[in-house]
C-alpha cells in the first residue's frame, strides 16, 4: 500500500527556508526502493511530501528530514548569536 504525508514548515525568513530547502536538496536525489521526497518552497514556507511503499518507510523518511531540518536550523540559530 502506498502511503504520502505532506509537512508544511514556516520559518521566519525566505532567505532561512532557502538555505533549509538547499541543505536538504542532496538527500532529495538519493533514490530508495521503499520512499521517495520532493522538497519545495516558496516564500519563507518549506512543504515536504513524502511517499513510501508502507508506513514503517514513510516514518523513517518523515524522522530523518525532519531531524535534518531541526538540525540545520539549530547550527543557524548557533550562528546568529556569534
Amino acid at each position: 500500500m502506498k502511503t504520502v504525508a505532506t509537512v508544511n514548515l514556516n520559518f521566519p525568513s525566505e532567505k532561512r527556508m532557502k538555505i533549509i530547502l538547499d541543505a536538504l536538496g542532496p538527500e532529495t536525489r538519493i533514490s530508495s526502493k521503499r520512499s521517495r521526497v520532493h522538497v519545495e518552497g516558496e516564500d519563507n514556507r518549506l512543504t515536504l511530501i513524502f511517499e513510501a511503499k508502507d508506513t514503517i518507510s514513510l516514518r523513517a523518511a518523515l524522522n530523518s528530514f525532519l531531524h535534518w531540518v531541526r538540525l540545520t536550523k539549530d547550527v543557524l540559530d548557533t550562528m546568529e548569536t556569534f
